[in-house]
């Protein structure tokens, strides 16, 4: 990753427990307060609090954010493949990096990674399998992927980015070295140093300079803790995450992020 790099702030509006009314109108919240990227994610159910709360799906909700939205970049933190065909999955991205483009370039980033949530699986009727099975099929998604995108007519609006999630070392990172833009790492600042030297190891195999990867972790959510941001910082992150829930989505935490980083840049 390249240390020069500024500092970015992303907000994941998880669509639960919320109206999709005040979804939509933290989303524009988040445009005006000037983060520079809103996802999503991809599930069925509420990950937290009640099982049988108010949820929405991910990829309709990113064609009105693509609308809606002017500036910020936007996706799923992450998309789950096992969800959709690898070849729908290229449609459907470069649709909404063309809806998102309005006239230029396109915003849309896109986020994905193998699935783990297991009722998801279970109750929309995907085969659960293994972690490793499922990240064979996410290896296997993303040369599909690169290569529908070649084919369509017409084509992205720009290389859309890729954001690959996990910290396997056997398989994501070998994943993440060879198609990712992005690498949304999971991991606690005394872990990344280990985690960027096996990402640099699979680089070499695989032949890519992985220091054009960048870096995302995420932020504490119910309080900005800036040693934690700082500490981050100095170990490589430069794309940092937070997560907010319904019903209100507070932002005030955000705000916080907000200045922290553009202290950073300076």
């Amino acid at each position: 990753m390249s240390l020069d790099s500024p500092a970015r702030l992303a907000v994941q509006v998880q669509p639960q427990h919320a109206e999709y009314q005040a979804i939509r109108d933290t989303v524009m919240r988040l445009e005006e307060l000037g983060v520079d990227a809103v996802f999503n994610w991809d599930h069925f159910f509420p990950l937290t609090g009640d099982p049988e709360g108010l949820h929405f799906e991910a990829w309709s909700m990113l064609g009105a954010w693509a609308e809606q939205t002017e500036r910020i970049e936007f996706g799923t933190l992450v998309n789950c493949n096992s969800y959709r065909g690898a070849d729908l999955q290229a449609d459907m991205a470069r649709t909404l990096d063309h809806i998102s483009a309005k006239g230029g370039t396109g915003r849309f980033i896109f986020g994905t990674g193998a699935g783990w949530f297991e009722r998801d699986y279970d109750e929309y009727g995907y085969e659960f399998g293994t972690r490793g099975s499922r990240l064979n099929a996410l290896a296997d998604a993303l040369p599909r992927i690169e290569a529908r995108w070649a084919k369509l007519n017409p084509g992205p609006t720009r290389r859309i980015p890729v954001m690959i999630g996990g910290k396997g070392e056997q398989k994501t990172l070998r994943i993440v070295a060879r198609h990712a833009d992005i690498w949304h790492s999971f991991v606690a600042p005394d872990e990344l140093p280990h985690k960027l030297d096996v990402l640099a190891r699979w680089g070499e195999k695989v032949g890519r300079d992985v220091s054009e990867i960048t870096v995302s972790n995420e932020l504490v959510r119910h309080h900005a803790d800036l040693d934690d941001a700082d500490a981050l910082y100095d170990a490589g992150v430069r794309l940092f995450t937070l997560g907010v829930s319904g019903p209100e989505y507070d932002l005030s935490v955000a705000r916080q992020y907000l200045a922290w980083r553009d202290r950073k840049n300076g």
